[in-house]
């Protein structure tokens, strides 16, 4: 049996591209579906789906809250919330900074994430369980000299997921983080071909929807699982960074007896 079998998802950035590939993946493993984004598509992805739509705005903390809630007046519940809408960066850093377009990236890429989280935290620390899915990007596990904001807000979701995931790990819930490769969706827009000459893979957005299923499956939390044309899917390894962290001057406190 699927993990998705009679759950009920919310995904936002659902109305084209990855958010899309999760919604119809989910649906037909037996997911109830709700579609949360600007764009009127999603209705189209909604019907394809037997889910609902409804217009948020990520950015907007109380779009979030609402969404949530529609979910649940919906569907009678909410199990999973893919936090999945995103922008790409414009123009170059160095040479051209537009503050307002970096407004616009923190507010969709990480703002989003964090209303969103937020949303769904209050319903899943009341009922005792849930999953969180947050769509990072393989930008936020390594340098990206080419976008470094779009970069910097990707890099901010990763250490969200990982330092929010602890603290709710005793109440029943997930919290992990896709990192898709480059993916063909709207957001690479007139950039494939160039990426394809340099001999990068761009995949293609059920690539991302799998990878989302497994991690359901394999129930792990506080991951974040590069989505890449090689290997099987597997949670990226971070560097144990705590035991760098002791004095080497101290001596270790026992405890216990």
């Amino acid at each position: 049996m699927s993990p998705l079998d009679g759950k009920v998802a919310l995904i936002t950035g659902g109305a084209s591209g990855i958010g899309a590939a999760i919604a119809r993946r989910f649906a037909a493993h037996g997911a109830r579906v709700v579609i949360a984004d600007i764009d009127p598509a999603g209705e189209t992805v909604a019907r394809e789906t037997g889910g609902f739509f409804i217009h948020s705005d990520v950015s907007q903390m109380d779009d979030s809250f609402a969404a949530v809630q529609t979910a649940i007046e919906r569907f009678d519940g909410l199990d999973i919330a893919v936090l999945n809408a995103g922008i790409g960066e414009q123009g170059v850093f160095v040479e051209d900074f537009r503050p307002e377009h970096y407004r616009d990236l923190v507010s969709v890429n990480l703002d989003g994430v964090v209303y969103g989280m937020r949303a769904a935290l209050e319903v899943f620390s009341q009922q005792g369980s849930g999953t969180i899915l947050a769509t990072s990007s393989l930008a936020g596990l390594s340098e990206s000299p080419m976008n470094p904001l779009y970069a910097a807000t990707k890099h901010a979701v990763i250490g969200l997921i990982r330092s929010v995931a602890p603290s709710v790990a005793e109440r029943g819930i997930t919290v992990n983080a896709l990192c898709p490769t480059f993916i063909h969706t709207p957001i690479l827009g007139e950039a494939i071909p160039y990426i394809n000459d340099l001999g990068v893979a761009v995949l293609q957005p059920e690539r991302v929807a799998e990878v989302a299923e497994l991690v359901l499956l394999r129930g792990g939390t506080g991951q974040a699982w590069p989505v890449v044309p090689h290997g099987e899917p597997s949670p990226f390894a971070f560097p144990a960074l705590p035991s760098i962290m002791i004095d080497p001057n101290q001596p270790l406190t026992e405890t216990g007896t």
